[in-house]
């Protein structure tokens, strides 16, 4: 078998070397590294491998914390220092933005980071009844495949949902469409945990009577979800807190449902949005746009600073939703929302938000090419970009600076999900 010596990370935490002037990812290796690695998958131009044997290791080798890191998909990095982490991501990000966009940021920002333990507050879990494997499954995917990894405990979920999986298998089993519920999804808020199930058939009386048992025992809240996300609707107990999530910096609390999107790492959440107030330095008078705005996460900070902010989202439901919080966080009269398609936007129908003095921009993984390429003349002086895409960004970014006329100011690194491969960034952009 050939031995390599690992040159960096890829986006998925796979080491890369180099065999033959083709490049080779190898699983669980590491920068620095000097290993042994068998090719499961070959292609004209790479390789897909398996670590075999570390010849010799990095530094930042360290012991998983998780028995079931290897084989559950959940999480790609546990065997690196957290600090050395977020240092790979921060490499990822500006290899990303030259390779991909050709521009570098003026300025390196200090990484956003926070517990790398127990901060998943979002998470969805595969559920299978599968006999040969000792009965209900539940969990994340296994590593590269749609199998469900049998885990017991789970690291990077709070420790209270983490004691929950085991009783869930028992619970799950014992109702009568044990194959027919495929997924529970995890929302942890401030004042209680939502467990969402998707249910493929109604349930009978006795599977109600062990969710409301369950629940109660548990100190936790059913929602069920017969269809698509709109028939969610919460189970037991009907009454008791909301599902929320607070920015007590702010004096912001935000409700939401368990099918909204909402950041899985609240702490980290809440160093984001201040570091994103720093950067937009928002104030009374000055009018903001904030793209891709869902329930309002950056839009009320903005409104909380005194200025004037309209936010934008693609979907009625939030921002129905973001209006209501807007209004229980007394900042209605600061903050607008409007629905908008923002992947078909054009010169028009950015010019028709109006004359903003500032931008700021959190699209999904697919970017927000189309906003950036519709810019006009009256384009806001400062833009500030949150990420969860490196590749997405830099294409971005090179139309902002080489056809927009701005400048690339600062970019650095969000560890949202400690020890997986997701990089998430900010990055500012300053028209000349």
């Amino acid at each position: 078998m050939p031995i390599g010596v690992i040159e960096s990370l890829d986006h998925e935490a796979r080491g890369i070397t180099r065999l033959d002037g083709k490049r080779v990812f190898v699983d669980g290796a590491l920068p620095g590294e000097t290993v042994e690695y068998a090719s499961f998958r070959r292609k004209p131009n790479y390789e897909l491998a398996h670590l075999v044997s570390v010849h010799s290791a990095s530094v930042a080798r360290v012991e998983p914390r998780c028995e079931h890191f290897g084989v559950c998909g959940g999480c790609a990095m546990q065997h690196l220092d957290p600090s050395a982490q977020v240092a790979a991501k921060q490499r990822i990000l500006e290899d990303s933005l030259w390779h991909v966009g050709r521009v570098r940021a003026g300025q390196i920002l200090p990484p956003i980071v926070g517990e790398p333990w127990g901060y998943r507050h979002r998470a969805r879990l595969g559920v299978r009844k599968v006999a040969s494997r000792g009965g209900m499954l539940i969990g994340f995917h296994e590593r590269r495949s749609s199998y469900i990894a049998d885990i017991r405990s789970c690291a990077v979920l709070p420790p209270h949902v983490s004691a929950l999986l085991l009783p869930l298998r028992e619970l799950f089993a014992a109702m009568s469409i044990a194959e027919r519920l495929p997924q529970v999804d995890v929302a942890v808020g401030a004042q209680c945990t939502a467990l969402l199930l998707r249910i493929l058939q109604p349930l009978n009386v006795q599977d109600e009577s062990l969710l409301r048992q369950f629940a109660d025992r548990h100190r936790i809240v059913f929602y069920l979800q017969p269809k698509g996300p709109d028939s969610a609707y919460r189970f037991h107990p009907l009454s008791g807190a909301p599902l929320s999530y607070t920015l007590p910096e702010f004096g912001l609390e935000f409700e939401f449902k368990p099918t909204d999107f909402t950041q899985v790492n609240h702490a980290v959440n809440r160093v984001l949005v201040r570091r994103a107030m720093v950067l937009l330095n928002p104030k009374p008078g000055e009018r903001i746009a904030d793209l891709f705005c869902g329930l309002g996460n950056f839009t009320l900070p903005i409104a909380r600073s005194g200025a004037k902010v309209l936010g934008v989202e693609g979907s009625p439901a939030l921002v129905e939703r973001a209006r209501q919080s807007a209004a229980a966080n007394e900042l209605a009269d600061n903050a607008e929302f409007i629905a908008a398609n923002l992947f078909e936007c054009t010169p028009a129908s950015i010019a028709a938000f109006g004359t903003v003095d500032k931008m700021l921009i959190d699209p999904p993984r697919e970017g927000a090419i189309e906003v950036v390429k519709a810019l006009g003349d009256d384009a806001p002086r400062r833009l500030v970009y949150v990420s969860c895409n490196p590749a997405t960004l830099a294409r971005d970014a090179e139309v902002l600076v080489r056809v927009k006329g701005y400048d690339f100011t600062a970019a650095g690194v969000v560890n949202m999900f400690p020890h997986t491969g997701h990089v998430e960034s900010i990055a500012v952009f300053d028209r000349q």
